[in-house]
């Protein structure tokens, strides 16, 4: 298959060295093999450190950097690569994005490539995510619902063991199988899809373009799977310092909000999005009284609870 790897650098030029590294053997064994590097208006030495080391490491018969004037988000940047990467002559079966705070391990493509030759009716496939240390992450998750806001805000353990199967984001599967969504870190996509849904909304600015991908994927009857064969190390919220151990030292950016508030108004209508804003606030509120009575430690970002108030329909509105 003629592969095509879409990599987004936001101000992370080293871990993008890193990423690219891994996937200089990959280029050796696949001579259809290719990068479409963007660099997403980092404004700072990025691009010219990433040019410098595409020269340097002779990298350029199969990287291809591309330098926006300033930052379009996640999703815009993404697509700028899918488009240059779908106008090539030799157009690709594949696309695979790689978040820049990733490490492919050796390995990793072939069983992302075997799952779309076998499986014609698969769409999107993604990698076991993992930690350096070789633990698994979250990566095969179910769409977001009322119910899934709720158990995710309250934290209650009796309740989220009766009400797993709405729970977001279980336990990663020992075995390839159908997933809702993937998580976009590796996340490989048969290009015909494209043709039929067309590529990410650019109206997540970061967060939940992956997930609306799959949900659209869905409708057009593609499948989603996840393939824990193929592994791949994320340095989670390396690149944006929302998730993993940095998110609990920052408050959760407008963006965030943003893009569920969209994800959820395009694929619940605003009745149920104003019920689903209203299953967190309760859930959450919940958990800080039961926080505090039991002394449990803060694990959330700093005026979580207050923020998403604002951003709930109650305060900001229904209107897009």
């Amino acid at each position: 298959m003629n592969i095509v790897t879409i990599i987004v650098n936001y101000r992370t030029a080293s871990l993008t060295v890193d990423c690219l590294e891994s996937l200089e053997p990959v280029a050796r064994q696949h001579s259809d093999f290719s990068v479409e590097l963007i660099d997403g208006g980092s404004a700072d030495d990025s691009a010219a450190l990433l040019a410098a080391t595409i020269i340097q490491r002779d990298w350029h018969s199969w990287v291809r950097l591309t330098a926006l004037p300033d930052n379009k988000g996640f999703a815009a940047a993404n697509n700028i690569g899918i488009t240059a990467a779908l106008a090539r002559a030799d157009r690709p079966e594949v696309i695979w994005l790689l978040n820049p705070d990733t490490v492919a391990l050796p390995g990793a493509i072939e069983p992302l490539l075997e799952t779309l030759r076998t499986n014609p009716t698969v769409g999107i496939v993604g990698s076991r995510l993992q930690y350096p240390d070789g633990e698994a992450q979250t990566s095969a998750c179910r769409f977001p619902t009322i119910r899934s806001e709720f158990v995710d805000a309250m934290r209650f353990g009796p309740l989220t063991r009766m009400l797993e199967h709405h729970n977001i984001a279980p336990a990663p599967p020992d075995h390839d199988c159908p997933v809702d969504w993937v998580a976009g870190a590796s996340f490989m996509i048969r290009s015909e899809l494209i043709d039929k849904i067309g590529m990410f909304d650019d109206r997540y600015f970061m967060y939940f373009e992956e997930v609306d991908f799959c949900h659209r994927a869905k409708l057009a009857g593609y499948q989603t799977w996840y393939q824990p064969a193929s592994h791949v190390i994320h340095l989670v919220g390396q690149s944006s310092g929302v998730t993993g151990a940095q998110a609990v030292l920052k408050q959760r950016p407008q963006y965030w909000f943003d893009s569920r508030r969209h994800y959820f108004i395009s694929k619940h209508g605003r009745l149920r999005t104003a019920i689903a804003d209203a299953a967190w606030l309760v859930g959450r509120a919940i958990w800080i009284a039961r926080a505090i009575v039991q002394r449990k430690p803060a694990i959330d970002p700093p005026k979580l609870w207050r923020d998403f108030l604002l951003n709930s329909v109650f305060v900001r509105g229904i209107i897009r």
